[in-house]
């Protein structure tokens, strides 16, 4: 598997767990606010990584107030956004700098590849986070492993 191909499936990974910690929200009475805050910043998040991609504004703030049903549109939403950010593109696109300004107005350059990176490790370590508050709450937290996803055919 190319590294571009590899990125799809990051992007496969991604929605995957993240549709999966909201199903986990469904099954309890009450998910912990902060769970529920934490997937509302996974969300926020990657708009606004997606927005410094292609140039424009996020649609949301890092930190949104986002319900389950509306956390769950989006990132269905932004998994078909990778998407067609990817779509037809060549392992090229990898290697592009792209100059943005980080939330404190700071000036950066980074390449897409170190950004796609930064995108699903950050949306993991926030699922690991959701995963040990649901815990606490005396929950069972989603099984988002990427490895079970890969071994169950969850993710292609």
């Amino acid at each position: 598997m190319d590294l571009f191909a590899h990125y799809l499936q990051l992007v496969a990974y991604d929605e995957w767990a993240n549709l999966e910690m909201i199903a986990s929200f469904r099954a309890v009475n009450t998910p912990p606010a902060r769970s529920l805050r934490f997937i509302a910043h996974i969300i926020g998040a990657e708009h606004v990584w997606m927005a410094r991609l292609l140039s424009r504004e996020s649609p949301q703030p890092v930190w949104p107030e986002l319900s389950i049903d509306h956390c769950e549109e989006e990132a269905r939403g932004l998994a078909d956004g990778w998407r067609k950010y990817l779509a037809g593109k060549s392992a090229a696109l990898l290697d592009q700098s792209i100059a943005y300004k980080n939330s404190k107005g700071e000036p950066w350059n980074n390449l897409v590849r170190d950004i796609l990176t930064h995108v699903f490790m950050h949306s993991a370590y926030h699922r690991g986070q959701i995963a040990a508050d649901m815990r606490q709450a005396g929950h069972v937290p989603a099984y988002t492993d990427f490895i079970h996803g890969v071994r169950q055919g969850l993710v292609k």
